[in-house]
């Protein structure tokens, strides 16, 4: 099984962050295996078949991550605080800065100067990865009552990550809602002429 670096840096190749900094494109080379999707992958490749060797990427490395747990940790066993303890241990290879709340630029979306806030993952980065290994838990014959990547702390820690980074970065994530086709009413207005084969009388 690859390690984990060399899965991340194949990741990285293939993949970019929706919402990463522009100062840290491209000095970073340790980037997450579960970064958003991107335009650059190859045209001829559908994009179903980026979607599932992605997927199968993340479930490996998920799978090296509990053989690397001290101690050993089985599928069978994992919750959702596993999975917590696994999107937290993936920050260290994250490449969006996030404004702490004593930095001048927090909220400010184009910081125009380099600050020491930490790096980590994106929300959006972090949201399509569970959404993979959640398909993927159960492609592996896990059952859906019992999928830890459904579990409702990691709703809860995605939703929390979602609100700090949308403050901290002074950016919206919330999606626009569709708007339903209005039914388009045919006003009922008399016709200002009889119908056809009407004749008017005059008295």
């Amino acid at each position: 099984m690859d390690s984990i670096p060399e899965l991340m840096e194949s990741s990285n190749s293939e993949h970019t962050s929706m919402s990463t900094d522009t100062n840290t494109n491209n000095n970073n080379n340790n980037s997450a295996v579960l970064v958003g999707s991107s335009s650059s992958s190859p045209v001829s490749a559908p994009s179903s078949s980026r979607y599932e060797n992605q997927k199968r990427r993340d479930w490996n490395t998920f799978g090296q991550y509990l053989k690397n747990h001290r101690p050993p940790l089985s599928l069978s066993r994992c919750s959702g605080a596993h999975v917590l303890e696994f999107l937290r241990y993936l920050d260290q290879f994250g490449k969006t800065k996030v404004h702490t709340p004593i930095c001048p630029f927090f909220g400010h979306p184009n910081p125009p100067a380099p600050c020491p806030c930490p790096l980590r993952q994106a929300w959006g980065s972090l949201d399509a990865l569970i959404g993979r290994l959640r398909a993927a838990f159960e492609e592996n014959g896990g059952k859906p009552e019992a999928n830890p990547f459904g579990a409702r702390a990691v709703r809860l820690y995605l939703r929390e990550v979602r609100d700090l980074q949308s403050k901290a970065r002074g950016i919206s994530y919330e999606k626009k809602k569709r708007k339903r086709p209005q039914q388009q009413l045919t006003p009922q207005v008399p016709p200002l002429l009889p119908p056809p084969g009407h004749a008017t009388h005059h008295q």
